[in-house]
């Protein structure tokens, strides 16, 4: 079978959905089946086809203002003919499309239906039928994060997105998922749950899975890594991925503020981009005089991620947006690390409470932290948590689990036993 991926991002080093792209072609090359990626790039010059990871890549060049994203995604009609060349080039039996909200766009799965493929559709996120993350849903502050009122409509996306608000844009979404998709797929069922609620046709649930890697880090190197980043002698809490309010970052700082008079030795490690940090959430650190317990390491990949994710005592994703997964979740797993993750979302369909870590309501800061600290004050809790929760993960989180979980849904495309 010949199978063609798109997402938005061509570098499987930015971002979770665009690695499990990759971490999924290179699993069915391994099978036998012939794969290739289609991303979008910025710059004109990066616009040419490469190889990543030993896959055959097509860069496709899109470059506009984000603010017009609710027109330029239903049809981003640069991306047309250069997408038309790839698929007479390639004649893939099988379409997969990941994220395309952005620069490839909607109309590529007409495109690709019009050609003669068949064509699969996951969603990673809630943008089908949201303009963003969906952050309004719980109420917030004012509602403790209590509400559960997900379904778009003029009285709450107007107020909200103002002039980006594009009339039709959900209906033409839906028509195009309906008419041009043979399968669409969600991450979660939880995201599954919201989509439906948006009349988003939603066929099935394949959780996102992970590469485990072939061997961990060494004692002494993660002992390395905790020298590096002044972290000898203190028990360590973390975040990892991308920097944002809605990923709960200013929510972590207040719950730091809570545990640092019971924990003295304790510091919360940021596994992201170090600016964003020191632009967006370093003054509230100050604020609370929690900055002098944070360690920022900047951008991690390769083998300093998984020290990273080595030295952490406990891990965290306090999401106040809707969370569909949490890639971040089964990465912390995979290092026998209990989480604490966010009730807003699909985490609990990964973090098992009570089993494999915790999952806690973001805004309740006081349960959140009192959460985190169970872990901290109780080590051989703890451990006992993050070995079920390696477990966990072998059983149902690898990327052979998700890959033919996946070929069961082309299977029912395709019209195969």
């Amino acid at each position: 079978m010949r199978i063609l991926f798109l997402t938005e991002i061509s570098d499987p080093g930015v971002g979770s959905s665009s690695r499990l792209t990759f971490q999924l072609a290179r699993e069915y090359e391994k099978l036998g089946h012939q794969c290739a990626v289609v991303g979008a790039v910025r710059s004109a010059s990066d616009a040419s086809p490469t190889e990543i990871q030993g896959i055959q890549v097509f860069r496709l060049h899109s470059d506009y203002p984000v603010r017009f994203r609710a027109w330029r995604s239903l049809h981003n009609k640069v991306i047309d003919q250069p997408f038309e060349d790839v698929l007479a080039q390639w004649k893939p039996d099988l379409v997969h499309a990941h994220l395309i909200h952005t620069h490839l766009g909607y109309h590529a799965l007409t495109q690709a239906k019009q050609f003669g493929a068949r064509v699969v559709f996951t969603a990673h996120d809630v943008m089908t039928f949201c303009y963003q993350k969906l952050t309004c849903f719980h109420g917030g502050e004012a509602r403790g994060g209590q509400d559960f009122d997900v379904q778009a409509r003029p009285s709450k996306c107007i107020p909200c997105q103002r002039f980006r608000l594009r009339p039709g844009r959900n209906q033409r979404i839906r028509q195009v998922l309906e008419q041009d998709v043979d399968r669409v797929t969600v991450v979660s069922d939880a995201l599954g749950e919201v989509l439906r609620m948006n009349q988003v046709p939603v066929a099935a649930t394949v959780h996102n899975g992970l590469a485990l890697q072939e061997s961990l880090p060494k004692e002494q190197e993660v002992q390395a890594f905790r020298t590096a980043h002044d972290l000898q002698g203190r028990r360590v809490l973390a975040i990892g991925g991308r920097l944002h309010s809605q990923k709960g970052v200013g929510k972590l700082l207040e719950m730091l503020a809570l545990l640092a008079p019971d924990h003295p030795d304790l510091c919360l490690l940021v596994m992201g981009k170090a600016k964003i940090y020191e632009e967006e959430f370093l003054p509230q650190a100050q604020a609370l005089g929690v900055a002098e317990r944070v360690r920022t390491t900047g951008w991690l990949s390769g083998a300093e991620l998984q020290q990273a994710y080595a030295a952490v005592d406990v891990f965290v994703t306090p999401s106040i947006c809707f969370d569909t997964f949490g890639m971040v979740n089964l990465e912390a797993m995979e290092h026998s690390k209990p989480v604490v993750a966010t009730s807003f979302g699909g985490s609990s369909e990964v973090v098992l409470h009570g089993e494999t870590g915790f999952i806690a309501n973001p805004f309740d800061l006081a349960d959140f932290a009192g959460r985190v600290g169970e872990l901290l004050g109780d080590p051989g809790l703890a451990k006992k948590m993050g070995a079920r929760g390696r477990v966990r993960l072998e059983e149902k989180f690898t990327i052979e689990t998700a890959a033919e979980a996946y070929l069961g849904q082309y299977g029912q495309v395709l019209g195969l036993a």
